[in-house]
């Protein structure tokens, strides 16, 4: 739809297709690989009668995403790949490979929009919402920088879904009624312990369930009035929750706590409660798995989060927080999440951001992007 758009609006349109992926271990069956892709891709560039290349990145995107991935899961982090691609792969290499071409722009699918503002008398790239609200897809570009910015266009960000899919149909186009790609960026659908066995080995260890009146959560309640307060003790609001395996009382066994994240339900294999569990904290040093009953379970919910200042990202420089300031922002901590009352505060050691309303699932490796009401500013990896 995109390359359609841009033929009708006179650009001279070129495909390009990126191989970022071979591997199929750990996929799950029935899910598209990029070879059911690049045929696809091949129908609509027939059909729009402009020519089509390939190129082949799996190499670069497994240095820079999937060794990426790994690690951080070994580190008892959980990562965006997705975000990690579109910085690393989709805006760097594929736009090397297009200027090869000599390209003007690149243009991507993405439900986004971009502005060009003066500020100073310097040209400025705004990175805008799309239109359609359920598919506002900006937090996943929530990485890149000006120059990136200057040499992408949006072509569907103006349009809702159900707009793009109709032109798709009317024009006749093959991917008309494709579903919506789903999994990890380039990878696709995955059993994601399956997938991360190929290189963090299994190691059985104890899952361990948190009381609800775990003496830690009176304490944090405690913190959050008196931050409210006095705007004493930011750091401890913005902290993860700590434990260790005589906090609670064993509940099961897992394979490993680095195939894990915050929030997660399923795999956990307990029975017997009143309420789902889950997991609420993950040691992969100790290799224990902490685990909580029900969605209200304190250790689900938090006031704050911290990035380090090494992990702080504007895509406006323009705007970037001085030391000591602090400001009104909305907040995303992951896609299609309603953006976020909060109140970001710069130190010298990073960035704290507190939330007018707890929120649950809050996880490390993940990034945080923060808005100016319709506006992308700036985002960083959650501590």
């Amino acid at each position: 739809m995109a390359a359609f758009l841009l033929k009708q609006q006179g650009y001279d349109v070129l495909g390009m297709f990126m191989i970022n992926w071979h591997d199929t271990t750990g996929t799950l069956a029935g899910d598209c690989p990029w070879n059911d892709d690049l045929i696809f891709a091949e129908l609509v560039a027939r059909k729009l009668g402009i020519p089509l290349k390939t190129v082949d990145f799996s190499e670069e995107y497994r240095k820079r995403v999937v060794d990426y991935m790994f690690t951080e899961y070994e580190r008892g982090r959980t990562p965006n790949p997705d975000v990690l691609c579109n910085r690393e792969v989709k805006f760097d290499l594929f736009v090397k490979a297009a200027l090869e071409n000599q390209a003007d722009y690149i243009a991507t699918g993405h439900y986004c929009r971009k502005e060009e503002i003066q500020v100073n008398g310097n040209r400025v790239y705004r990175l805008l919402q799309g239109l359609d609200p359920n598919k506002d897809q900006s937090y996943f570009l929530c990485q890149l920088s000006q120059e990136q910015l200057r040499m992408v266009l949006f072509p569907v960000g103006n349009l809702m879904k159900q707009e793009v899919r109709d032109i798709a149909r009317d024009q006749g186009l093959a991917t008309a009624e494709r579903k919506d790609s789903q999994g990890i960026c380039f990878v696709g659908k995955v059993d994601l312990p399956e997938f991360l066995k190929q290189k963090l080995h299994i190691r059985q260890g104890d899952i361990i369930e948190i009381p609800e009146d775990f003496p830690v959560y009176a304490e944090y309640a405690r913190l959050h009035r008196e931050f409210l307060k006095t705007g004493v003790g930011l750091a401890e609001l913005a902290a993860d929750f700590q434990y260790s395996a005589h906090d609670g009382s064993i509940s099961g066994t897992h394979n490993g706590a680095h195939y894990y994240t915050i929030g997660q339900r399923k795999g956990l294999n307990i029975g017997g409660k009143a309420e789902p569990m889950f997991v609420i904290a993950t040691d992969t040093m100790e290799n224990n798995l902490f685990v909580g009953m029900g969605h209200g379970h304190p250790g689900l919910n938090r006031w704050g989060l911290f990035i380090p200042g090494e992990d702080i990202h504007w895509v406006r420089q323009d705007m970037e927080m001085r030391n000591g300031e602090s400001r009104r922002m909305l907040v995303r901590i992951r896609y299609r999440q309603p953006l976020q009352q909060t109140v970001l505060i710069r130190r010298p050691e990073g960035l704290y951001i507190i939330f007018d309303k707890k929120q649950r699932g809050i996880t490390p490796g993940q990034f945080a992007a923060w808005y100016d009401g319709e506006e992308l500013l700036g985002s960083g990896v959650i501590k």
